[in-house]
């Protein structure tokens, strides 16, 4: 979860469409120019190298023309092959 925040961050697309699972991966991950992440804490995660599939909550905060929000989500990620996969999302 850290890494794809610090994808976002970064706006490193490679990435961020490497650790999607292929059942809900975009051809594209569009970024906008005037979001500004500048945060992230995760509430609650389960699942571990052991397992075959997890879920993080978190809220990543982030900046638009001066103003704060904050996005908060409840990821599902699968293990395939020893990686984890961004599978899909909930806000909450």
């Amino acid at each position: 979860m850290r890494a794809r925040y610090t994808a976002y961050v970064q706006r490193n697309e490679s990435f961020l469409i490497a650790s999607w699972h292929p059942s809900t991966r975009p051809k594209t991950v569009p970024f906008d120019a005037l979001t500004r992440w500048i945060g992230l804490k995760v509430i609650h995660s389960q699942g571990g190298a052991s397992d075959a599939s997890g879920e993080v909550e978190f809220i990543a905060t982030f900046k638009q023309q001066g103003k704060a929000y904050k996005m908060h989500e409840r990821s599902t990620f699968v293990r395939e092959q020893g990686q984890w996969l961004y599978l899909n999302g909930t806000f909450l």
